[in-house]
């Protein structure tokens, strides 16, 4: 695999970062995963506003955005798969044992890793951790994930693929990399990023597609939505068939399915919308 670091296409098995950048040091970074099919990416646009606004939220220059789409083009050219999860990696860069920064610039990473296509439905938990609303990284896609790590680990255990939060208030956030959306009476309803979550891409085109609302709503809404759906950059629109003890049988319902349907043919008619 090829991978680009620094300003150039590596061999991934001779590819350095050093042990002392801020990104492994302190968690000092932001990302970006990309769709990729059949070697081009899904709304790359999309991704890199977010990726200047991630990196203007946590105090990092502004990424050169030319050099990303250079990298992303390379990359993708240099690792054929007919599906791929693109991930774009931007740290502090070299920097001291600490939490303050150093002078040496940030780092930039570009990498792909191939996937597979998902179910049409999965099964989620809840966690009874919560995300904070009101935190400094609130609503930038941050390289501190450590707390999605452990809260996925779980769900895995519980023979889940996602666990959902809540925040400080007890209003249903988001998942640990999807956004989440119910079906009540008929209406799609999803959190807005008030509520603390990420600003997800996919999420704002189901919004944009679909007509769904944004909505506070309680953590317990899951236990009476008529219907649940996860969206994310690689899952797109996936209905959820368990949440915890609660099973939704027919997932994908009605609401979803169409829901489904809209997001494959409105994707597929724009690679960069």
């Amino acid at each position: 695999m090829k991978i680009w670091l620094d300003g150039g296409l590596q061999d991934i098995g001779s590819a350095r970062v050093s042990v002392l950048d801020h990104g492994l040091t302190v968690g000092d970074g932001i990302f970006e995963t990309v769709k990729a099919v059949d070697g081009r990416p899904f709304a790359l646009t999309r991704h890199l506003d977010r990726l200047t606004r991630s990196a203007r939220g946590l105090g990092l220059p502004d990424p050169d955005l030319d050099e990303v789409r250079r990298a992303c083009a390379v990359v993708l050219d240099a690792n054929p798969v007919p599906l791929g999860r693109l991930r774009i990696t931007y740290t502090g860069g070299h920097g001291p044992l600490g939490s303050d920064r150093g002078e040496h610039g940030p780092t930039l990473v570009v990498a792909l890793g191939e996937a597979a296509r998902r179910p049409d439905s999965t099964a989620v938990i809840t966690v009874p951790w919560t995300r904070n609303e009101r935190g400094a990284l609130t609503g930038l896609k941050t390289t501190s994930y450590a707390e999605n790590v452990v809260a996925l680990a779980r769900a895995r255990e519980r023979g889940a693929t996602e666990a959902l939060f809540g925040n400080t208030v007890g209003q249903l956030c988001e998942g640990t990399g999807s956004n989440v959306f119910v079906v009540l009476e008929g209406e799609i309803h999803t959190p807005p990023v008030a509520s603390g979550c990420l600003a997800g891409i996919t999420r704002a085109l189901a919004v944009e597609w679909t007509g769904a609302r944004e909505t506070d709503l309680p953590l317990d809404v899951l236990e009476r939505a008529d219907e649940v759906f996860l969206t994310s950059t690689l899952r797109d629109v996936q209905a959820v068939h368990r949440v915890d003890d609660r099973e939704l049988p027919g997932a994908p319902g009605p609401v979803t399915a169409k829901a489904m349907r809209v997001f494959e043919e409105r994707s597929g008619d724009d690679l960069d919308p």
